[in-house]
């Protein structure tokens, strides 16, 4: 047992006296907010405006994990990620869109989902919240195949041990953050409690609320 108290993190918000936004692209945007601090100084904040994303940690019966490679050109690199994808369908739930992602990228379906770890992933500049979850059960998915273009039309494919990921991604030889994050949480999990303990498919998720 614990003797301290365990650190959690806290919904606040610090007043907004002006705000605008320089740049509106399809998908995200620049906000720029002048925020007044507790000491009564202000701030300018510039950030991303994003409307979140889930991506997916799909293990197979081996503890294998799907991952996938393709060209990111902010980076400059072809990274091996998980498969994932933004929530930019209006209404849409969150685990709908994970299978979405699932199906659309891998052509693949699972049995039983979990939420492995939710993360906001660069919290100092940008608002973007992401869900990751834990696919198990996995079989091919009924019908055609999803037609990818650009970039995901050069995907590559593996699976790879939960162990030999969770090297690399020591090493510095994995920087895709849901995969780190995913494969360093499924380790947990998997030399831990196990994957039942896990949270449900839908439990509740403040950073994007949705309707079960």
């Amino acid at each position: 047992m614990a003797d301290h108290a365990l650190p959690y993190d806290t919904p606040e918000e610090w007043p907004v006296t002006a705000t605008e936004t320089p740049f509106s692209g399809k998908v995200t945007g620049v906000r720029t907010d002048v925020v007044r601090m507790p000491d009564g100084s202000t701030a300018r904040r510039d950030y991303q405006t994003h409307p979140g994303s889930v991506a997916v940690v799909a293990l197979d019966d081996e503890e294998r994990v799907l991952v996938l490679r393709q060209y990111r050109h902010p980076v400059r690199h072809r990274l091996w990620e998980l498969p994932a994808g933004l929530l930019d369908v209006p209404g849409e739930h969150p685990l709908r869109a994970a299978q979405r992602e699932l199906y659309e990228e891998a052509h693949l379906k699972a049995d039983d989902w979990r939420v492995l770890v939710d993360i906001y992933s660069t919290p100092g500049g940008s608002d973007e919240a992401i869900r990751v979850y834990l696919a198990r059960g996995l079989a091919p998915a009924e019908g055609e195949r999803f037609e990818a273009a650009e970039e995901e039309a050069e995907f590559e494919f593996d699976r790879v041990p939960v162990a030999e990921l969770v090297g690399q991604v020591l090493a510095g030889e994995l920087h895709n953050a849901c995969l780190a994050v995913g494969v360093l949480a499924l380790q947990a999990v998997l030399t831990g409690d196990g994957p039942d303990a896990l949270r449900p498919a839908d439990a509740p998720w403040p950073a994007r609320p949705f309707q079960p």
